[in-house]
């Protein structure tokens, strides 16, 4: 067995006038997906709360089951308030996850909603024919 090393979890936090950018590196999971959730809701909670949260992905190597959950309670976090979440450079491996289990139209992608709306919590449409 092939010991692969990767990097450790880190977030770097940016912020903007109306905006905080959350970029994720190394393994979204069990170990790591608490930090992840309590950095946000910190960034939820600022005075005054931003607009838009960005997580940033493009340093994500792996997001298991708790990354997932992670991502769903920083999604009911930004909704109360109207904060547009977004998710930034989502790897293949992420977009399947979120794909697969129904919830990929929950988060606006690369910023991809020039309006800023927020993406809807119904159902995601079902394809006729």
């Amino acid at each position: 067995m092939t010991d692969q090393h990767c990097p450790p979890f880190t977030l770097e936090v940016e912020a903007v006038p109306g905006a905080v950018r959350l970029r994720l590196v190394g393994d979204l999971d069990y170990d790591t997906s608490e930090q992840l959730v309590e950095r946000a809701q910190a960034c939820l909670a600022a005075d005054p709360a931003p607009q838009t949260l960005v997580l940033d992905c493009s340093g994500l190597h792996m997001c298991d089951s708790s990354g997932v959950s992670a991502l769903l309670l920083i999604h009911r976090g930004t909704s109360p308030g109207g904060v547009v979440l977004q998710l930034w450079n989502a790897p293949r491996f992420l977009l399947r996850t979120l794909e697969v289990t129904g919830i990929r139209h929950l988060f606006v992608l690369d910023g991809a909603d020039a309006q800023g709306e927020r993406a809807q919590d119904g159902p995601p449409p079902v394809p006729s024919g």
